[in-house]
């Protein structure tokens, strides 16, 4: 039977588990409404979270780490808007290598640094907020309550303000946008940079506000999801709360669902907690392909600016 300290518990993790996909997904909407594509989040929350364990564990200050991670991210923005807006690089073979980039960079240099292969020594962690409900607590971040302002800001930036303006016009026409005196170059690297470091607070968050410490698999594919999320969302980013909070909740109840099963059946599961494991992933699939069919993607996205 399902109580009201699981649904708190269920509601708390869901929390938890939307913020870098929200985040992400807002910081890519920014990046594709500008009409560059960046498939590189996953690399990106790679990156930024060991930077982020990384000044963590020297200097035991998580907003430090924090705020270092975000750099970090910014930087990874960098290098993929010059790429694609000055080099007229293919953004999907750019974001590709730098996800792999991201993860033997990371390994590496966590090995040298503390001999493993699996996870870094656990770092300080920055608290939630905490409400008491239904006989438990509701743990709350407070980048959650944040990441939902910026989800909102973003909103009223990219359709209300004539510099959101500017970066829609790049996305779907940027001849006409460079002929109104648009530099769509300039533009589109700014997005990039402006989307990669909204992932790399989420990276960073993945580290020094939720799990305590950097393992290789510390993604866990929430890139990708937050990709779908964006198409999912149809480049909206009011939407993108939604998604993000439906996925975040399917990745709460892939946790949930075994602990729950156990304490009623008294089984103890195995190998099948990997089949759990898949429920965020399947949901995610099942999802998009509903979608996808519906969604309108900004018309001039992927494609490098070439002047005449």
């Amino acid at each position: 039977m399902i109580t009201g300290a699981d649904i708190v518990n269920l509601l708390s993790s869901t929390l938890i588990s939307m913020v870098p996909i929200l985040l992400a997904s807002v910081g890519e909407i920014i990046t594709e409404k500008s009409g560059v594509v960046n498939i590189g989040l996953e690399g990106i929350f790679i990156i930024s979270s060991f930077a982020a364990t990384v000044v963590a564990y020297y200097t035991s200050d998580p907003l430090l780490a924090l705020f270092v991670g975000t750099i970090v991210g910014s930087l990874s923005g960098l290098l993929h808007g010059v790429i694609s807006a000055y080099l007229n690089g293919d953004q999907i073979i750019a974001g590709v290598g730098f996800n792999s980039f991201a993860y033997g960079l990371a390994l590496m240099i966590m090995v040298a640094l503390w001999q493993s292969y699996g996870s870094s020594p656990t770092v300080k962690t920055l608290p939630m907020i905490l409400v008491p409900m239904a006989g438990t607590t509701l743990y709350i971040p407070p980048l959650a309550v944040a990441a939902l302002i910026i989800a909102v800001l973003v909103y009223y930036w990219l359709n209300k303000t004539r510099s959101g303006l500017k970066v829609r016009a790049c996305g779907e026409d940027p001849r006409s946008a460079e002929s109104m005196g648009i530099n769509v170059r300039r533009t589109r690297l700014y997005a990039t940079i402006l989307g990669a470091t909204l992932t790399g607070l989420g990276g960073a968050y993945l580290t020094v506000w939720w799990i305590g410490q950097f393992t290789k698999f510390i993604s866990a594919g929430r890139g990708f999801i937050a990709l779908a999320n964006v198409a999912f969302s149809n480049w909206n980013p009011l939407l993108a709360i939604l998604g993000a909070l439906i996925f975040g909740f399917f990745s709460a109840l892939s946790i949930f669902l075994p602990l729950k099963l156990q304490q009623i059946y008294h089984v103890q599961y195995t190998a099948q907690i990997y089949l759990f494991n898949t429920i965020p992933y399947i949901a995610t699939l099942v999802i998009v392909a509903f979608i996808m069919k519906r969604v309108r993607m900004p018309r001039a996205l992927g494609k490098p600016y070439i002047k005449e």
